[in-house]
Parts: structure tokens; sequence; C-alpha cells
């Protein structure tokens, strides 16, 4: 079972949301420990908040951990457009073992 989920604010139009989408869609996030699921968020979408949108609207794209393991939201450091996809799982997976040496 998943609990942990990895948020991509995302925007129509910016290639690096779209490159960095693709390179999350073609990785297999379920074998990092623990296991994510992803979920895309259009940050112009009337389902985001206004705090949330004004927070990231200049910053996109933007990967936040919402962790129910450690009970927060946590934002991830900017991913590299250059990071090719078998290394970004190592990034994340490197990012999810630094925030969970703490619990």
């Amino acid at each position: 079972m998943i609990s942990e989920l990895l948020i991509l604010y995302t925007r129509k139009g910016c290639c690096l949301c779209q490159t960095l989408e693709k390179k999350l869609s073609n990785v297999c996030l379920e074998n990092l420990n623990p296991s994510i699921a992803l979920s895309i968020v259009d940050i112009d979408s009337k389902k985001v908040s206004l705090d949330i949108h004004m927070k990231y609207t200049n910053e996109v794209p933007v990967l936040v951990l919402d962790s129910t393991r450690l009970l927060k939201k946590v934002e991830l450091p900017r991913v590299s457009p250059r990071l090719k996809e078998d290394m970004l799982l190592s990034w994340i997976q490197k990012n999810l073992n630094i925030f969970y040496k703490t619990v």
C-alpha cells in the first residue's frame, strides 16, 4: 500500500515541467523505499489553493513530498533538467533517505 505522495506542480506550456513530468512517468516510483505515488497538479487549476498558487507560480516545476509517515509536506530541491531518468530515480531515493532518516 502506497501512503506517500509525490506532487509535481506544473504548468501548461512550460517545457521544464513537461520534461520532468515525462521523466517521472517513465520511472517506477513504487520501487523506492518507501514507495510513492505521483500526482501531477496544474498550478493554474482552480483546485489549487491561492496559497499554493502564490508560493509556486514562479517556481514550477516543483516537487513536494506529501508524507503520511512524516505527517507533513516537504519540498524537494530543484531537479536539474539535465538529470537522466535512471539518475532521477536515484536522486529521489537520496532525498527520501534524508527526509526519513529523522523518523
